[in-house]
């Protein structure tokens, strides 16, 4: 007996066609794509060219007991072609390339010591060890130009090590100094001059009230 179902629903004086439902059985295709693709990290592409959701895509791997390869150990080849590639392209095309998570490529990056193209060698010991023992007394320009670091890389550095200047005592002889320099010298020159760091300068002067001479 032929039993026919309406594939509307009337709401109010409106006919609004009922969504098909997402549970559709998987074709034998789609299973082969899905063991194909799923391994090496490509479900959104597996949901794109089945046109199912990233979530079912997942959940039947998940019932198929079929797993990335993000554990799987990494070949020579695919080692090469990482350190190749990880200086100057971004994770996601690498990932492509290589058919791995995005998460996989970056952890193995991280625990091989790639840098992108660009970033500031790590700091050893024995540069932090110095930087320790010159910042409270010395000018950063100093410490950077010794360190070989620039002098942002070197504030930031202090910074994350909690380090700080020590208060030193302005001498009659600096404050001299500052007062004579002022009219015609900038704070960095001045500071310069003196051995003080730039913000030091500028605060002493300040709190002395100094002011340039108007002509």
């Amino acid at each position: 007996m032929f039993i026919w179902t309406n594939p509307f629903r009337i709401i109010g004086m409106q006919k609004v066609k009922i969504k098909k439902s997402r549970l559709v059985a998987w074709s034998k295709d789609e299973v082969k794509l899905l063991k194909k693709l799923f391994p090496r990290g490509r479900a959104r592409e597996i949901a794109e060219r089945t046109g199912r959701p990233l979530t079912a895509v997942r959940q039947k791997a998940y019932s198929m007991e079929i797993k990335t390869r993000e554990l799987n150990l990494w070949s020579a080849n695919e080692v090469k072609l990482l350190k190749k590639l990880y200086p100057s392209k971004n994770i996601r095309s690498i990932a492509e390339t290589l058919g791995r998570p995005i998460y996989s490529v970056k952890q193995k990056a991280g625990l091989i010591g790639l840098k992108k193209a660009g970033t500031p060698p790590v700091w050893s010991r024995q540069e932090e060890a110095l930087l320790r023992k010159l910042y409270p007394d010395h000018r950063i320009q100093d410490i950077a130009n010794q360190l070989g670091r620039t002098v942002s890389a070197v504030t930031s550095k202090a910074r994350r090590l909690g380090l700080t200047k020590a208060k030193r005592i302005w001498s009659k002889k600096e404050l001299s100094l500052l007062k004579e320099l002022y009219p015609n010298r900038t704070a960095q020159q001045i500071a310069d001059k003196i051995g003080r760091p730039i913000q030091a300068t500028r605060f002493r002067i300040v709190k002395l009230g100094l002011k340039k001479r108007v002509i």
